[in-house]
């Protein structure tokens, strides 16, 4: 892989700390895949994205009108660029996802709890009336650390 001057090169992962301790009062979440709270030491390393829509690597909308493949979009999105810190999907300690269709992005959230899985992180889904890009229904933003 060849980085350019303003690309650094993926830092080396290193193993979690510590499991999260996971925390649940309730079980409506749990179908969702996320946990409502997790008690974790504090990273020495944090990693914060901006957010990730369903773009190619030019910035252009992918899957106009196909919400799933939306969602799935932006996990790459996501996923290349936690790796290319050295983070996995494991490493996140909190997501967003933003919407302007609420109940596709519900109807489609099976493709969210497998990539993720086993990670549970705490998430939250926010309905908004646009997004950048017009065409473009989710964006997804993650903060991460170890």
């Amino acid at each position: 892989m060849t980085t350019s001057p303003t690309t650094p090169a993926p830092v080396p992962p290193t193993p979690l700390r510590t499991d999260p301790v996971r925390i649940n009062p309730t079980t409506w979440n749990q179908f969702l895949g996320f946990d409502q709270a997790q008690l974790r030491p504090a990273p020495s390393t944090w990693l914060t994205l901006a957010g990730q829509g369903p773009t190619d690597a030019e910035g252009r909308l992918q899957h106009a009108g196909d919400v799933p493949a939306q969602l799935a979009r932006c996990l790459d999105n996501v996923e290349d660029l936690l790796g290319r810190a050295g983070f996995t999907f494991a490493d996140v300690l909190t997501m967003t996802v933003w919407t302007t269709d609420v109940d596709a992005v519900l109807a489609g959230y099976d493709v969210l709890i497998r990539r993720l899985a086993p990670a549970t992180p705490p998430a939250t889904l926010v309905g908004v009336q646009r997004l950048a890009l017009a065409g473009m229904a989710v964006e997804i933003t993650v903060q991460a650390g170890r």
